[in-house]
């Protein structure tokens, strides 16, 4: 062990009380740190020879890397959906870290990290009030989640055609004779079209649903007439419990009547409007969900937990295709996998984090009242952010606000809507003030901005400066 190594052995906990003040004080001026950076470089770096020492390599983090750094757990970073961090989670991080737990197996050798995953798969549930039937764990976020679901929904669409797409491949199973899944969607987000990438089913081959007008979710009719002409194949639906433009929804409740009626495989994209399920109000936009055969859910979302996490949710009748879609056949130490559940052979990774912790620690620290609170709090600043700008003559709401997010467009002197240029002229002044982070989008043919309020530290005060903040950019654009 060289010197360094050591020394820093020795002096463990010194050096985690290094890092316990650095994380505090960093939080506690939180307010203070930008929401945006121009700046990003970093000074050149090359590899040391013999190593700082872990209390200089801390030094340099807050001196030349802190600086470069945004507020994206803050409660007023607006872009991307990004939720921030409660105090529970964050504890629960620093304890993942220390324990270095590679969750794998329930039943088998090893620690007891699986259990604790699928305690805390079974208390999002009991969040989102959903059946028993869904097996779930922990993956990096939505698109290995989205990846995951569609996987073994292509497992399935093989099994129709007597195949096994895990063993035979693409090329052997969806080759000239045999017709590969029909896959519908209305607006699925782009983390869904690259698993559909991924996984060789082609992100281009999505058969795009017809939508109501000025409406992100499906039309009913619509998708019922492709499911009608495509009896007997394999269909793929992939609805949006919350799209990211507007929070739209489809028809739940529809499409389990259609799911009653025909053989489809029915994914719903949930990442962050799962949450809708925390609010007595805003329940019902999820209501006859819990038939669908799997679910994307984003912790680092709204359930305010560190990158990177989320979950998926498959119905208990697809295992047998999961542990074939996934399944470690040619490595005997890793055990057989028929002899006991394992997440070896269950989700795409064979070593995980234990992503678990931190959301097992925040919803026993703050429950179903702690959940319901922070989603109807960041609902209701995003509607008295809608009002604010129906009431004004600068800006335009360009859909209703559902839930948290709010797209609206920027108008210029004479009242017309600023094109993708120019907004993003007023975009870029707006971010780089360092106060309030929003992203552009292109709704219904009009270029936007988009404002998603996740962050379990969002106030009416962070409203009321992020609207100062828009009020005084746009004065300046226009005299400008």
């Amino acid at each position: 062990m060289t010197t360094v190594l050591q020394r820093d052995a020795e002096n463990i906990g010194t050096l985690t009380e290094l890092v316990q003040r650095y994380s505090s004080e960093y939080l506690q001026r939180l307010d203070a740190v930008p929401t945006d950076n121009a700046e990003s470089l970093l000074p050149p770096l090359s590899l040391p020879e013999a190593g700082w020492g872990a209390a200089s390599v801390v030094k340099y983090i807050q001196e030349k890397m802190q600086p470069l750094f945004v507020a994206s757990p803050g409660g007023r970073y607006w872009g991307y959906v990004t939720g921030g961090v409660t105090p529970a989670a964050l504890l629960g991080d620093w304890i993942v870290s220390t324990i270095d737990q590679n969750t794998q197996s329930l039943n088998g050798p090893g620690d007891m990290s699986a259990l604790v995953e699928q305690q805390t798969i079974t208390m999002i549930r009991e969040l989102f009030e959903l059946p028993a039937h869904f097996r779930g764990g922990f993956v990096t976020g939505a698109t290995m989640s989205n990846f995951t679901c569609l996987a073994v929904a292509r497992q399935w669409s093989g099994t129709k055609a007597g195949r096994d797409v895990a063993r035979e491949g693409l090329s052997q199973v969806f080759g000239d004779a045999l017709q590969s899944p029909i896959i519908l969607s209305a607006t699925p987000h782009s983390s869904a079209l690259k698993s559909l990438s991924m996984l060789g089913l082609g992100s281009s081959n999505v058969v795009v649903v017809q939508k109501p007008m000025g409406r992100e979710a499906m039309d009913i009719q619509d998708v019922e007439r492709h499911l009608a002409a495509n009896e007997g194949k394999s269909v793929i639906v992939i609805s949006s419990g919350g799209t990211v433009n507007t929070v739209d929804y489809d028809d739940m409740l529809a499409l389990r009547e259609l799911h009653q009626k025909y053989s489809f495989w029915w994914h719903i994209d949930a990442a962050f409007g799962a949450f809708a399920a925390c609010s007595p109000a805003h329940k019902h936009l999820l209501e006859g969900w819990e038939e669908a055969d799997s679910i994307t859910v984003d912790c680092h979302k709204w359930l305010n937990v560190p990158y990177d996490s989320a979950i998926f949710l498959v119905h208990e009748s697809h295992a047998p295709l999961q542990m074939q879609t996934f399944q470690n056949s040619n490595a005997p130490y890793l055990g057989n996998p028929a002899d006991n559940f394992s997440y070896l052979n269950f989700v795409p990774e064979n070593s995980r984090r234990f992503r678990a912790l931190p959301a097992w620690c925040t919803l026993v620290a703050y429950g179903k009242e702690g959940y319901r609170e922070i989603v109807e709090r960041n609902i209701a600043l995003a509607q008295n952010l809608g009002e604010r700008i129906n009431s004004s003559t600068m800006f335009a709401l360009q859909a209703p606000v559902r839930l948290n997010m709010v797209c609206f467009s920027v108008k210029d002197a004479n009242g017309n809507v600023l094109e993708k240029d120019a907004l993003m002229r007023f975009l870029d002044t707006l971010n780089h003030r360092g106060r309030v982070f929003m992203t552009p989008t292109l709704y219904n043919g009009v270029w936007c901005l988009r404002a998603a309020l996740v962050n379990w530290q969002t106030q009416q005060k962070d409203l009321d400066i992020a609207w100062s903040e828009l009020t005084q950019v746009y004065q300046e654009f226009v005299a400008s």
